[in-house]
């Protein structure tokens, strides 16, 4: 397991704080307030109750800013990770979690509607395995808020991988 959230905290080093694909990501992962979960298992219903554990951790843990729920033995076929997405979502809702926290979502094989496998620009939501990242929704609009332009960082980040270019991405490891 320790591999596992060793190789997450180098995706985040190396690529979402390393190229700046999220500017609010450098000051939760310097002082340790990113919560890692690893789920085991095949089960569609063990990542959603995983999910909503995680939204009664936070509940109870202020100062914990953020977690990745990964998940390193399920959904690596991407159309399966969107179904457990678009569950989650319904999740958040259904347990009146709408507005508190919001999920971001990252998986190996991230494909944007319209792109080919190849666009760099999938690069900016792959990671090394399907994961959720559960973010506090009042504290992501404190950031936005202080970040001049915050509405153009995923142009800003296409843009950065599109002059990356793929064969960055393939060359690179965890």
């Amino acid at each position: 397991m320790n591999d596992i959230i060793d190789t997450t905290k180098s995706w985040i080093e190396k690529i979402v704080i390393g190229l700046s694909f999220c500017p609010f990501a450098a000051k939760p992962f310097k002082d340790g307030n990113i919560r890692y979960k690893v789920v085991h298992g095949k089960s569609l219903e063990q990542a959603l109750t995983s999910l909503a554990m995680e939204m009664m951790f936070l509940d109870d843990n202020e100062s914990t800013e953020t977690t990745l729920i990964i998940f390193p033995d399920n959904f690596s076929d991407f159309n399966k990770y969107l179904e457990l997405l678009d569950l989650s979502e319904q999740l958040l809702e259904k347990e009146s979690y709408e507005g508190v926290y919001q999920i971001a979502s990252f998986h190996p094989k991230y494909l944007f509607a319209g792109t080919k496998e190849s666009d760099p620009s999938n690069y900016t939501n792959r990671s090394p395995y399907p994961m959720l990242h559960l973010l506090r929704e009042e504290r992501l609009e404190q950031a936005i808020e202080k970040h001049i332009n915050a509405d153009l960082i995923p142009e800003k980040n296409i843009q950065k991988a599109t002059e990356l270019g793929i064969d960055y991405f393939k060359n690179l490891e965890f």
